[in-house]
């Protein structure tokens, strides 16, 4: 069996930046071991499945724009919300499958989202807004990091809130000894020439760190927004390969706007 992979950086200011996920196209599913197996041969933070068929769970699609059914595995496990594959995903469909469209719908395990194309070649990814609450330090988790946090906040990750950008730039975290976590950790403080930067790492589910992290920047955008007063926010995420965001709250919905990068076209070859 073959199946095309397209590898698309997803929230690139230019070619090599941004986070790589693998977009694979699929007439049906196949068996979830399969799935895992790609995955981890892929070897990126994500790699992202899709079929046009919708399960009956997701019920009538939200409009008659083309709606597609995506789901994202890690290298070690499937994982409920992932931003960037969902945008790379959008621009191979809107590209490639359904040029003539400008948006696309995918239903997912965090129900339907939305990504639009821009006249200006961007995608506009709606996201439903994750929520946080105050929490205390793990001294094991800022031992690991080796920062001193201004505050920290549970939800989908935990979120640790730092002095400046410098502090964030320069971690250098010892990942081996990070304490289990729902899934991720977010090391975020306001920035020198955005509204905020931050870097986000998982060893538990098989990234160690990721480079651009829109499912995080769902978490962020309200504590952001909060902070500085404003819904419409700029962002970096300050990995080695870095990306670059626009982030805006919407009510209970987060809009992240950014560019992708087609690297390659290829076919995987299945024997199973």
């Amino acid at each position: 069996m073959e199946v095309l992979l397209h590898q698309i950086d997803a929230f690139a200011d230019a070619p090599f930046s941004g986070n790589p996920a693998a977009v694979m196209p699929l007439p049906t599913w196949l068996p979830d071991t399969v799935l895992q197996q790609v995955a981890e041969e892929n070897n990126l933070a994500e790699t992202a499945f899709y079929t046009s068929r919708l399960p009956p769970e997701a019920g009538v699609p939200p409009g008659s724009w083309p709606a597609y059914h995506l789901r994202w595995f890690t290298p070690m496990t499937e994982v409920v919300m992932c931003g960037h594959a969902t945008v790379a995903a959008a621009a191979h469909i809107l590209c490639d499958i359904q040029p003539g469209e400008d948006r696309v719908s995918f239903f997912t395990h965090s129900g339907w989202l939305r990504v639009d194309r821009t006249d200006d070649d961007e995608y506009v990814l709606d996201l439903p807004a994750v929520a946080s609450v105050p929490a205390e330090p793990d001294a094991a988790l800022v031992a690991a990091l080796g920062v001193e946090p201004v505050r920290v906040y549970s939800g989908a990750d935990v979120v640790v809130v730092v002095d400046s950008e410098r502090q964030v730039r320069e971690l250098a975290p010892a990942l081996s000894a990070f304490p289990k976590v729902q899934r991720g950790v977010v090391v975020t403080a306001r920035g020198d020439e955005v509204d905020f930067v931050s870097r986000f790492f998982a060893p538990g589910v098989g990234v160690p760190e990721d480079p651009v992290t829109g499912s995080a920047h769902a978490q962020l955008a309200p504590l952001w927004s909060a902070e500085l007063g404003r819904s419409r926010l700029t962002a970096r995420q300050l990995s080695r390969r870095g990306g670059s965001l626009g982030v805006e709250l919407v009510e209970d919905r987060v809009l992240l706007t950014g560019r992708c990068h087609r690297y390659l076209d290829g076919v995987v070859t299945l024997d199973f």
